[in-house]
């Protein structure tokens, strides 16, 4: 018999409340799934003006609340995944993005959405893990 997981809600008053039937995020063991995060004010909940740049912004600090309720950081996210309402705004949310990711990268995908909740512009989901990493290279 398999030994049984160990399954966290994470939630912070810092970071948006879900806009649906699910969390900001959930922590199985030591593995933390971010869901995707856009450009909400979490006072207003309304998308931060100031076009994609600004969201990214917002959606990444957002993010960042929650990491950090989940006693963990940027250093600590193992794969995001970007959706973008146009693909022509990448290098801009790519000068955004490294602002949080300084270092030790993380694995990553990006693509086009027909749509994203709200109108955004952009949406970052993440995956982590929980605890002390040690980057070999």
């Amino acid at each position: 018999m398999s030994a049984s997981l160990r399954r966290v809600i994470i939630s912070t008053k810092k970071a948006p409340d879900a806009i649906g039937p699910y969390n900001q995020a959930v922590q199985v063991n030591s593995t933390l799934y971010i869901s995707g995060q856009i450009g909400f004010n979490p006072s207003t909940m309304e998308i931060v003006s100031g076009g994609v740049v600004a969201e990214a912004q917002q959606a990444l600090t957002n993010m960042g609340h929650i990491l950090d309720a989940a006693n963990c950081n940027f250093n600590n996210v193992v794969k995001t995944t970007v959706l973008l309402a146009d693909m022509n705004d990448f290098a801009a949310v790519n000068d955004v993005y490294t602002k949080f990711f300084t270092a030790n990268y993380p694995a990553r995908a990006a693509y086009q959405a027909a749509a994203l909740p709200r109108g955004a512009r952009i949406e970052i989901e993440a995956v982590a893990v929980v605890g002390e990493i040690h980057t070999v290279e």
